[in-house]
């Protein structure tokens, strides 16, 4: 459908939609671009404030990625006139402690009536114009970071059927919840090739997409995937969202399964995140250093996954 759309250029567009990156980015003079996009989502927790922190960490996880630091944020809302108003209040009160915490103001929004909830934001950011982290520079030789476990797909589809523990559930709320702030700043900081967030698409989608933008492939070593508690488990027992299947089978011809992984595997590396990690591709030479400079802001759980090899750009292959 995209191909049938007008293609957009400019000499100021610095990123725009040719790869698919997580947000555009228009130069606006020698020292500022901004950084613009857009998220928005129905409830995936019972709670209205949580679920509107989730949506807020998820949105301003684009301008994350892309190394730029959010500053306004414009409320996308759709409610039923016939629920409660004080559900929607709470909703946009998560929001809005997110979004503080973001250090970025809201500063208005459009609603609409609509039959389900549904709620994100339309971000603004700033990132010195060639200082953006782009998707497209994944360089062979390179290692794969990962700032958060995942999971959050299928342990939200087991909340909904009321099929998971409570400490599960919270666990996976707090990650969805946490920024990529700090995980930003710190790839920033010890320079990176390229970078992307792990949301609908899944891990494997995600990456798929880097590697197709930088003419790349890749190697992803399962057992060194952190996964949030109770994933494993839960996949096990046929839990998985809609998203999550359709991902795995979008994957086609672009993944090599080795024969000793787990078929459940499969679906837990394309399960659909919400407000996931950044994906990084760095030089090895610097992995370490970005380690531990995600370890001294707080990111807890980073974890190298894979390497960037040579070979038939997007593709992937999986080992145990």
């Amino acid at each position: 459908m995209l191909r049938q759309l007008p293609e957009v250029r400019h000499p100021d567009l610095l990123v725009g939609t040719e790869t698919g990156d997580d947000a555009a980015v228009f130069r606006l003079g020698e020292d500022y671009a901004l950084v613009q996009s857009v998220d928005f989502f129905p409830p995936i927790v019972d709670d209205p404030y949580h679920f509107g922190a989730i949506a807020v960490a998820n949105a301003v996880s684009d301008i994350y990625a892309m190394g730029g630091k959010p500053l306004l944020g414009l409320n996308i809302v759709a409610f039923p006139m016939d629920l409660p108003k004080e559900l929607l209040v709470a909703i946009l009160l998560g929001g809005y402690a997110k979004a503080n915490e973001a250090g970025m103001l809201i500063v208005g929004g459009h609603t609409i009536d609509d039959k389900e909830p549904k709620y994100g934001l339309a971000v603004t950011g700033l990132v010195r114009p060639g200082e953006q982290v782009t998707n497209t520079g994944a360089r062979p030789g390179d290692v794969l970071v990962l700032t958060k476990p995942i999971g959050t797909g299928i342990i939200t589809t087991a909340g909904k059927q009321g099929v998971v523990k409570a400490e599960v559930l919270q666990e996976a709320i707090a990650t969805m919840e946490r920024l990529n702030r700090d995980a930003s700043e710190a790839m920033r900081q010890v320079g990176v090739h390229a970078c992307t967030d792990v949301t609908g698409f899944g891990l494997l989608g995600h990456l798929k997409a880097m590697l197709l933008a930088s003419g790349a492939a890749a190697q992803v070593w399962w057992e060194k995937v952190p996964l949030l508690p109770g994933t494993w488990e839960l996949a096990g027992e046929g839990v998985a969202p809609g998203g999550t299947h359709r991902n795995l089978a979008s994957l086609g011809d672009f993944v090599q399964w080795d024969d000793p992984l787990p078929h459940d595997a499969r679906l837990v590396l394309s399960d659909a995140q919400t407000s996931g990690g950044l994906l990084i591709s760095v030089p090895r030479k610097k992995a370490e250093a970005l380690l531990k400079e995600l370890a001294s802001r707080g990111v807890s759980e980073p974890a190298v996954i894979g390497e960037v090899l040579e070979g038939q750009a997007g593709t992937m292959h999986v080992v145990p």
